[in-house]
């Protein structure tokens, strides 16, 4: 008997039903449609091409831009019983001989490929002879320059219609402006696409936009009056471990999740985190991938971030139980600086591409027209320092490199660097008072991972080099010495990445070729950041509807829960300022308070109630006394 859609569904993903669009997508693809499928985060794109697949003869090409991504998906088929294989970069030739064959003979469902992999000739060769009975394109959004993370090597991905030119299509992405849409149909060379658009409108979503002088202050009233699980995105590692250690010292159950996180680690604190053990997590936009959390009552972002795409992405893991749910982001006057500076100022010109390939070819002894497929440990650091290299900058011109398929430039997130204590807690600390010049660096150790006297655990020496106000150097000197006392055992590598030379050195002939992509990826990112920025400071609209406007969605009604919505309702409904005065003279006639106090005592708008402070002040009806508390006259 011939398995319908749902019952693959039910026999797989135990749903009992599909989710939005989902069937109507399915369809299409088993009609043999080119297809599009534009669904929001969570709405269960990946079905969409898989539940066809299985359902249909032969293979299904899978073209996913994250080694990261192909591998997550590949490992969720598999927990299913379903035969996935994935091809990122570094593979060596003969092992990648053997896996096509996999693929031809042996009965797999899925090939994932990087775009760059679907370039090789073996790659190519194989896939003529594979039974393809579909091929996906994963974050379609990376084909079109306009997109939030444009690849030119995406562009090159209708070879594989070329080869296969009856095999229908599917694109999918969860962030795209119509400009986008029609860009990534145009260069997949897509036949009469069926286009299916889930509307980005979420009714039970509200995003509230604070003006936060003191963040930290306003990041406890959100998690105090909004008490579920939260994702708190910050923009950087060091980041999420002072917030993280912040939120605990002041009453709250957090963690910290960002890419330099070992892999067991993170798996811990994930589990932790879904069944509620840990309530916030505290995460750069490592944390995305794979979260299935639908009751997350509150996304804050401590910061704002580089585009609406990221913030939409981001905002929408929060309420997907249809719970009302809040997305917060937190900003003041130094963020538009920081983005200037974090983004902007750090751009490369042509000029730095050039330079930074040149070094790189240099530091690693390529000579002209060689280097082709070479593999290279690589420590960034070292690099940046060898040359007197600015580090933002050059870290951004080998991502360009890496986009534009001359280099792959892959960090490694996990750490390099590992010890594992081999004697007694007291025993250990016996020995740091007779030396006490090895304190501070096993001290900070010892407050920053635990289990160091179980097992081997993975350590970041820059973390802890910032911790001890030592340099990294002075931390591998100390545990060096501590591994000679026979105290621990000590493990260190010295580089971060590996560099992967794709094609051969050609300098600027190489260079030249792709400049025309600088200039739109930088035009594209300036463009971003004024458009998350205009979002942030616009006061006169509903933040709903322009998220929607801005992906080219029109909603006519305001959303009635964003920032916007409720303060439109407070003006409408006016409080009565003697009321709050007299308020404010009843509760200080009991006790002294600071303007913060106040305001969680009084439940009143908080603009109008620091109003009322200050007239009351200026009329010498209260004063702020030597503990910065407001006092009766």
């Amino acid at each position: 008997m011939v398995e319908s859609s749902l019952q693959i569904l039910q026999k797989y993903w135990k749903y009992d039903n599909f989710r939005p669009k989902q069937k109507e997508i399915i369809d299409a693809v088993l009609d043999g449609d080119d297809t599009f499928a534009l669904l929001p985060t969570g709405g269960g794109k990946s079905i969409c091409f898989q539940v066809p697949a299985l359902l249909k003869e032969g293979i299904c090409i899978v073209i996913s831009p994250l080694i990261a991504l192909m591998q997550d998906q590949v490992r969720h088929l598999e927990e299913r019983g379903i035969k996935a294989i994935a091809l990122p970069s570094g593979i060596k030739y003969s092992e990648l001989d053997t896996l096509l064959d996999n693929c031809i003979y042996g009965n797999y469902k899925f090939l994932y490929l990087s775009p760059e992999r679907l370039q090789q000739d073996i790659v190519q060769e194989r896939l003529k002879q594979m039974n393809i009975n579909l091929v996906a394109i994963d974050e379609a959004h990376c084909i079109s320059q306009w997109g939030n993370d444009f690849r030119p090597s995406y562009k090159k991905i209708k070879i594989i219609r070329e080869i296969h030119p009856t095999v229908p299509m599917i694109a999918l992405t969860a962030s795209a402006t119509r400009k986008v849409v029609d860009d990534i149909i145009k260069e997949l060379d897509l036949f009469q696409p069926k286009v299916y658009r889930q509307s980005f409108h979420r009714d039970n979503l509200g995003y509230i936009i604070e003006d936060a002088e003191d963040k930290n202050y306003k990041l406890l009233q959100i998690l105090k009056k909004h008490p579920g699980t939260s994702i708190l995105y910050v923009r950087n590692r060091k980041k999420t471990i002072e917030l993280s250690d912040w939120l605990n010292a002041n009453g709250h159950i957090a963690t910290y999740y960002h890419g330099g996180v070992d892999a067991k680690e993170k798996t811990k604190r994930f589990k932790q985190w879904l069944s509620e053990d840990i309530k916030v997590m505290v995460a750069t936009n490592a944390f995305g991938m794979g979260i299935d959390k639908s009751n997350v009552r509150t996304v804050i972002h401590y910061d704002i971030p580089e585009s609406i795409e990221s913030y939409f992405q981001e905002a929408g893991r929060a309420g997907r139980d249809g719970q009302q749910s809040y997305a917060f982001l937190l900003k003041n006057e130094n963020d538009k600086h920081r983005l200037n500076n974090q983004f902007i100022k750090v751009l490369p010109d042509i000029h730095m591409v050039k330079l930074v390939y040149r070094k790189l070819c240099n530091y690693f002894q390529i000579s002209y027209g060689e280097g082709e497929q070479t593999t290279h440990e690589f420590n960034f650091n070292a690099f940046c320092k060898t040359y007197e290299l600015p580090t933002l900058v050059t870290y951004n011109v080998l991502q360009f490199l890496d986009r534009c398929s001359v280099i792959r430039f892959i960090q490694r997130f996990t750490k390099t660097s590992s010890i594992h204590v081999l004697t007694t807690g007291n025993q250990l600390l016996a020995f740091l008072d007779k030396n006490p010049q090895y304190q501070i660096i096993t001290k900070s150790i010892l407050r920053t991972y635990g289990g160091i006297f179980d097992e081997e655990v993975s350590i970041n020496l820059s973390l802890i080099a910032s911790k001890a106000g030592k340099s990294e150097s002075e931390v591998i000197k100390i545990l060096r010495k501590l591994e000679d006392a026979e105290l621990l055992q000590f493990t260190h590598k010295i580089s971060d990445a590996e560099i992967i030379f794709l094609i051969p050195r050609e300098d600027d002939h190489t260079i030249n070729r792709i400049k025309h992509h600088l200039q739109k990826q930088n035009t594209s990112k300036i463009k971003k950041i004024e458009a998350i920025v205009k979002f942030t400071e616009n006061k006169t609209h509903c933040k709903s509807k322009l998220l929607l406007h801005y992906f080219g969605e029109n909603k006519s009604d305001d959303c009635g829960i964003c920032s916007f919505c409720i303060s439109k309702k407070e003006i409408l409904v006016k409080p009565d300022r003697n009321r709050i005065q007299e308020d404010i003279i009843r509760i200080l006639h009991k006790k002294k308070l600071s303007s913060r106090d106040l305001i969680e005592e009084l439940k009143y708008p908080e603009n109008l109630t620091l109003d009322i402070l200050r007239h009351m002040s200026e009329h010498q009806i209260i004063t702020i006394n030597h503990d910065n508390k407001y006092q009766l006259v």
